[in-house]
């Protein structure tokens, strides 16, 4: 995380006033971004560097590859994408010590499951438009090594990101205090709230607990990553837009979110927007019967659900909102129209997607020993 470290953030800055001194020229933003993101992954690691040298030049060729192919496009497709799945699950079984080897190391794992779909995206762009999704080495390397965005998203998508580099790099008075107020805002989720929340909260979780202390727990584990993973975004939107790119939303009133399809399009965003677009490209390129949106929906959530940890605990909360996702696509009630109900009604909804987030969230705590003791403490009466 790059952020709780003053030595990035000041790095950061600095890129930024460079940026800014150095407008007059229009290649700036692409030629000193590389030359940044490049220096900062080599202070910080020299592994991370070379693995992300390697790796971005490998999907590179195969990107340019894929634009060129005329014949077998579906099958290298296909390939490429595989081999890039595969190369990232193995990476993550290293890094859970399923496997083990003397060259592995774990800070390789840093960022990659967020850089993975970027890879995928700018595949899926070249299968699609061929040879004019033809993008030059240092506009790719950029995309995939874009410091704001690296550890955490929110997770860009290869063609906005591409025509923002194609714009010269200006920024405004009012520009430049939103996205400062941004990055405020975002560490003061990540430094003083989140700290706060997450003592408190490992505090209560370490005793003996009863139902209404579990349900506690759960809300406010539930605020606690909210407030975690909005500040981060926050930060990275605030850095991206400094640089000169326009960073998408991440969380968009989640809590206003009247089923748990709507949910997914406002909780982490960048990442759901991600899996509806490229699995219902693939499998469903038309629109799609109840039935066939029904089991996209869970296949979608389980695979969110194993992106987010190889445990059978994020499978089954996978499982879990993809199975209610795919009750709310048969049943018709996938959307709520806030102007076409009454407030009551709309409010109800609402309080009934939390409550179905609220019993599920506490597995992002990523330990199977506090998801079940706070499971059990909902069985605990006090009396």
């Amino acid at each position: 995380m790059w952020y709780l470290n003053m030595n990035a953030v000041v790095a950061m800055i600095g890129m930024i006033v460079i940026l800014a001194l150095t407008r007059w020229w229009p290649h700036n933003k692409r030629v000193l971004l590389l030359a940044f993101n490049l220096c900062f992954l080599l202070v910080f690691s020299k592994k991370l560097f070379i693995f992300y040298v390697i790796y971005t030049l490998f999907n590179y060729l195969g990107f340019l590859f894929l634009c060129h192919a005329a014949s077998w496009r579906k099958g290298w497709f296909i390939i490429l994408i595989a081999l890039n799945v595969v190369g990232v699950c193995s990476l993550r079984l290293f890094g859970m010590k399923v496997f083990e080897h003397p060259l592995f190391d774990a800070v390789i794992l840093l960022g990659l499951v967020y850089n993975v779909l970027k890879v995928i995206d700018a595949y899926y762009f070249a299968y699609f438009f061929g040879k004019e999704a033809r993008t030059p080495a240092l506009d790719y390397a950029n995309y995939i090594l874009f410091i704001p965005t690296f550890t955490s998203g929110p997770i860009l998508k290869f063609r906005d990101f591409m025509a923002d580099t194609k714009q010269p790099y200006r920024l405004n008075a009012g520009q430049v205090e939103d996205a400062i107020k941004r990055i405020i805002l975002g560490m003061f989720k990540k430094i003083v709230l989140v700290t706060w929340m997450t003592d408190l909260f490992n505090q209560m979780q370490q005793q003996e607990l009863h139902t209404h202390e579990s349900l506690f727990l759960m809300v406010w584990f539930y605020a606690l990553i909210f407030f975690d993973f909005s500040g981060y975004s926050d930060i990275a939107i605030g850095f991206g837009r400094l640089m000169g790119y326009n960073i998408p939303e991440n969380f968009k009133k989640p809590f206003q979110s009247p089923t748990l399809t709507q949910f997914w399009r406002n909780w982490h965003a960048t990442l759901g927007d991600w899996f509806r677009d490229h699995i219902f490209m693939f499998f469903s390129r038309q629109a799609p019967s109840k039935a066939t949106a029904a089991g996209l929906s869970i296949l979608i959530m389980v695979l969110i659900g194993l992106w987010h940890g190889f445990s059978w605990l994020y499978f089954l909360y996978g499982l879990y909102h993809g199975i209610v996702m795919a009750l709310e696509n048969l049943l018709g009630k996938s959307t709520v129209n806030k102007k076409k109900v009454s407030r009551a009604y709309f409010l109800s909804r609402c309080a009934l997607t939390q409550l179905i987030v609220t019993v599920s969230v506490i597995i992002y705590s990523g330990s199977e020993e506090t998801v079940f003791h706070i499971y059990r403490g909902l069985f605990n009466w006090p009396f």
